[in-house]
């Protein structure tokens, strides 16, 4: 059975790939997953219309995303932490700190899109990567102060 590929499926290829599979892997679990439909006129052009679609959406995703790095490039987090001679932060600043002090500024953001380059074990300023979409990247300055 020939059938159109709506997802990327590892084993047999892209979205919008024409795949001859057996009768029964397409009727059994290929088109109840919606992973693909069979191989038809009004199909084909289903597909583009989805493909159309999911372009749009990226379009904006990274349109969003580029709105929020802008604002975030202007934004700059203070992080009180205490410390002991020499000015060394007991423990470092973690990205779970850095996500609730966005929080507080009103910016909801995922600690695991944040990265540290280093770990921050001392007072100063530091710049943080954001990784908001996979090209879109936002610095924030970051304040590590006295409490």
């Amino acid at each position: 059975m020939k059938v159109i590929l709506r997802k990327n499926f590892e084993q047999l290829g892209q979205i919008g790939d024409v795949v001859d599979v057996k009768d029964g892997f397409a009727r059994n679990f290929l088109i109840p997953r919606n992973i693909a439909f069979a191989a038809q006129k009004g199909n084909v052009r289903a597909l583009e219309e989805e493909k159309k679609q999911l372009a749009r959406k990226k379009v904006k995703e990274l349109q969003a995303a580029e709105a929020l790095a802008a604002e975030l490039e202007k934004v700059s987090v203070t992080i009180p932490v205490k410390v002991g001679e020499e000015d060394k932060i007991f423990g470092t600043v973690t990205t779970q700190m850095i996500s609730d002090s966005l929080k507080e500024k009103g910016y909801d953001i995922d600690r695991r899109k944040i990265d540290i380059a280093e770990p921050i074990k001392s007072l100063g300023i530091y710049s943080v990567n954001i990784k908001l979409h996979p090209s879109v990247t936002a610095v924030v300055k970051t304040w590590v102060v006295r409490e």
